[in-house]
């Protein structure tokens, strides 16, 4: 069933929602549950972790506010979250979306930890943008529940949700992740299980090219990204968005493609000496473009 069908058939939204991982794309879950309206738990490894993941929350929806894009006052919306070290707080919670780093065995871990603590109706997210839902839902007892919900950064900006269905998810699961895009005002897409699903593969493919321009000096990462922004209408560069997303995620997402998907995915030789020298785009200072 495509995304369409799916927006015609609306699921009640859920009274509360969880969020593991408050990182970069977990807190700008948090932020747009929060601004839908949705009672949030967030939960993060430990104190210090938890304690950025808020900073990070309120900084987006400072930053909104500012811009008039809040419809709710900030106080407001953080009076609706609760922050959390520990699974058990996501008890009470009809969807928990994953959100944690891009490693197998961590999302293994995290996920097996969730559905321990939810209700056996909860749906059950993750947030990857490139790794098999198949091989993460292996240990999962309910993988009928569990769908992917690849948000896009910045998550409150960006109207993209892609929404991906494994062979063992069931129509009210995927109707439910549907639905509650729509509420978070996002435009979903739906994709089959495949490693990274449509966005990662196209997103990753094109960054990956562009690195290898820089290396092979055929031109500058300012006239590569011109070139793509004027010629082809994108809204930002390549080398810009590598350097947004960090050239570290990007460098692991490729290669997991490389071994998923052959060769044409193999990373450029120049990301990963980038890497090696820290030089991870916004989050570092200094990526193809200082910051």
């Amino acid at each position: 069933m495509n995304a369409d069908a799916h927006a015609a058939d609306a699921a009640p939204l859920p009274a509360a929602a969880g969020v593991v991982g408050g990182g970069t794309m977990g807190s700008g879950i948090v932020h747009v549950l929060l601004a839908a309206g949705i009672d949030t738990v967030l939960v993060e490894v430990d104190d210090a972790s938890l304690a950025r993941g808020l900073e990070l929350v309120r900084e987006s929806l400072d930053d909104s506010a500012r811009r008039g894009k809040l419809e709710v006052g900030v106080d407001d919306a953080l009076a609706r979250l609760t922050a959390s070290t520990r699974y058990e707080d996501l008890a009470a919670c009809e969807v928990v979306i994953e959100a944690v780093p891009e490693n197998p065995e961590l999302k293994k871990q995290v996920l097996g930890s969730i559905e321990r603590q939810i209700p056996d109706t909860a749906l059950l997210a993750t947030n990857t943008s490139s790794l098999s839902l198949g091989s993460l839902a292996g240990s999962l007892a309910h993988p009928d529940r569990f769908v992917g919900m690849h948000f896009f950064n910045p998550v409150p900006a960006q109207p993209l949700l892609e929404i991906v269905r494994t062979p063992h998810a069931d129509e009210e699961a995927l109707r439910r992740a549907h639905a509650l895009g729509g509420a978070l005002k996002k435009e979903p897409i739906e994709v089959n299980d495949s490693p990274g699903f449509a966005t990662s593969r196209l997103g990753v493919l094109v960054g990956l090219e562009a690195v290898r321009m820089v290396e092979e000096g055929v031109a500058s990462p300012e006239d590569i990204d011109k070139a793509m922004v004027l010629g082809y209408r994108y809204p930002i560069g390549p080398c810009r968005l590598g350097d947004l997303v960090g050239h570290d995620v990007r460098l692991g997402i490729a290669e997991y493609l490389h071994e998923a998907l052959g060769e044409r995915f193999e990373p450029p030789a120049l990301l990963k000496q980038m890497v090696a020298e820290g030089k991870l785009g916004k989050k570092s200072g200094q990526g193809f473009f200082p910051w």
